[in-house]
């Protein structure tokens, strides 16, 4: 989604934040901007549609002048209100103040209403300008900076992070946060804001992360935070472990496909620490987990996206395994239902980022009930769903910055696997039986490897793909999720219609579209579902459907007319989903390659959906 990025210094500031903004593009966006206070106490606004690069050469071409820069904010805006266009880039102006916003004002056509008959003009169609317009009519009205934008947070209705610079008082930046990630990045001499500190890495490794509420002031020589009831407020600094340079992509041609290849070591990592001599260590999960876990009688999973199909595989093994009930919702539906949440629910909230709006709410919204405990799933240690939850269960897949999630997929898939053998000890799994579940995630990294060998043979596959306009992706039991990621990642990155069903409703509907120009793509390990899927493509090649078939290499398919197989090696069910996951993502990679999509950062699309 949209990023932040702000500085205060004694020197000019706009490489830096320009360097930040480069550093958030994989958020996805459509525009860019930066507003400076120049030498003469003016505001300088330099704003693109398109990439960073083309902002970049817009301050070439109109650079601030010498000694100006001191004190500025900059943006990149994936567009809500209003088309992407230069009037609707951030920064937004009004005379001497400059806004940049995440999130979105509810009730920006009062207010816009209202500005407009005290004489404001707008420029924009976004809901960002009304800020700005309100800030100045406070100030216009006698209130200094942080008094205007303090008074005008309390009007505003909806999600927002906030940073506000004014030319009248250059010496400090004001930061607000509600519903939406902003943090402080601590320098010498020097200090910056962000909405993600990946942004600011060059520059610090030092943060302090505002909570929802928070208003904060920053300057050269540091900065103060107030609480939402205007009461100064102290949080922690914490010192970040990622690196300036550990998202760089290396000698691949693009992030997804480094995030790809960088699966076994990840699926390493998330377990790295955590098991011991053929048992999962629950100790990991911090002092107070078997408190938490001995109260749980059922599992309520909420995530969006790539995350809920993750969480829909776990339930699949929290009920086999773990004998324990268990409900997956979509975060967006699910506080909307009035869910019935029962006393001894362990809610689970899934996010690659933590900053998910509507999981972020769901889990808020659980909280109000009796829950047993929270735990979050997550690849953010600094994030809102990891301050906020119980328990936070860190994937450790490191930097992704690929818009579509790759790595972030496999590694919660890893993690949940824990939480499941973690849940099934209490209701009487053997050690015996954890033994050879703990063995088989331990083999998960090397099967994962055998399958990544495989890529020059669907990079090949994907030229059959091209010219299609539709793909159908079928799968049983837990494949059945896996056939749904696998669809979402063609669909995001080749803009190729595709959709997934569990392979035994094909003959409920889905079977009408079959004939030879709907490629079939089946995930078919050898497990107890097998000979049913077997006869569900039957059904396929019986219409003239074209077949392109993922099985375990004893499975007994076959490569035939209108049949394409691909062997995949022999696993245990629990870690089937992860290794055959994998030739999915390189499918729908090689397909969009071969497109000429733009692979990282596809249309329309954000990496972090912080607003709902």
């Amino acid at each position: 989604m949209c990023g932040i990025v702000g500085a205060v210094a004694q020197r000019n500031v706009t490489p830096i934040l320009v360097e930040g903004l480069r550093r958030l593009e994989y958020r996805g966006y459509d525009s860019a901007g930066v507003a400076v206070v120049d030498a003469g106490k003016k505001l300088h606004l330099t704003r693109a549609v398109g990439k960073v690069s083309q902002l970049a050469e817009a301050l070439a071409a109109q650079p601030p002048q010498p000694g100006s820069g001191r004190i500025g904010i900059a943006h990149t805006r994936w567009a809500t209100h209003g088309v992407p266009a230069e009037r609707n880039s951030h920064p937004h102006v009004s005379r001497d103040v400059a806004v940049v916003h995440n999130g979105i004002i509810e009730n920006h056509e009062e207010l816009r209403a209202e500005l407009t008959a005290a004489g404001f003009k707008f420029n924009s169609e976004t809901d960002t300008e009304v800020a700005a317009h309100l800030i100045q009519h406070l100030i216009d009205q006698g209130q200094d900076l942080r008094t205007a934008v303090q008074n005008a947070i309390r009007r505003f209705h909806g999600a927002y992070a906030l940073a506000v610079i004014s030319a009248t008082e250059p010496n400090h930046l004001l930061l607000a946060r509600k519903g939406s990630p902003l943090c402080i990045g601590l320098g010498i001499g020097e200090t910056f804001a962000a909405s993600d500190a990946t942004a600011l890495l060059p520059v610090t490794n030092r943060f302090v992360y505002l909570d929802e509420g928070d208003l904060a002031e920053i300057r050269t020589d540091g900065y103060e935070i107030f609480d939402a009831d205007g009461k100064t407020a102290q949080r922690e600094v914490r010192i970040s472990s990622q690196s300036a340079d550990a998202a760089d992509r290396g000698p691949y041609r693009h992030y997804m496909l480094k995030e790809i290849f960088e699966q076994p070591l990840a699926l390493a990592n998330t377990l790295e620490g955590r098991i011991s001599e053929g048992h999962v260590l629950e100790s990991f999960l911090g002092p107070k987990a078997g408190e938490l876990l001995a109260k749980v009688e059922r599992v309520q999973i909420a995530a969006c996206g790539t995350s809920a199909h993750a969480g829909m595989v776990a339930r699949y093994w929290i009920e086999e395994i773990a004998r324990v009930p268990c409900a997956v919702d979509l975060a967006s539906e699910f506080r909307y239902r009035d869910p019935v949440i029962e006393a001894g629910t362990l809610f689970i909230t899934i996010s690659q980022s933590g900053e998910t709006a509507d999981t972020l709410e769901a889990l808020r919204h659980a909280k109000t009930k009796k829950i047993a405990a929270s735990i979050v799933i997550c690849n953010a240690p600094e994030s809102s769903l990891v301050r906020e939850s119980d328990i936070a269960l860190m994937t450790h897949a490191g930097p992704e910055r690929s818009v579509a999630s790759t790595k972030a997929f496999t590694t919660q898939l890893m993690a949940l696997a824990l939480v499941t053998l973690l849940l099934a000890r209490r209701r009487g799994l053997t050690a015996e039986k954890e033994k050879h579940y703990v063995k088989s995630l331990l083999s998960a990294s090397a099967k994962v490897e055998q399958v990544l060998k495989q890529d020059d043979v669907l990079k090949k596959l994907a030229e059959r793909l091209i010219h299609k306009q539709h793909a159908l992706f079928l799968g049983r039991g837990t494949m059945f999720p896996v056939a749904l990621e696998g669809a979402l990642k063609l669909k995001e990155i080749s803009y190729i219609h595709a959709e997934a069903y569990a392979a035994g409703e094909l003959k409920h509907g889905p079977l009408a579209l079959v004939d030879e120009h709907m490629p079939v793509i089946a995930v078919a390990p050898r497990d107890e579902l097998l000979e049913k899927v077997k006869s569900n493509l039957q059904e396929v090649r019986a219409r003239g459907g074209e077949l392109i078939v993922f099985a375990d290499q004893d499975a007994g398919f076959q490569n035939g007319p209108g049949v394409t197989v691909i062997g995949m090696p022999h696993a245990d069910e629990l870690i089937d989903p992860m290794i055959y996951t994998i030739p999915l993502q390189l499918l729908a990679y090689h397909v969009a390659v071969l497109k000429g999509t733009d692979v990282d950062q596809p249309r329309n699309l954000a990496k972090s959906v912080t607003v709902e």
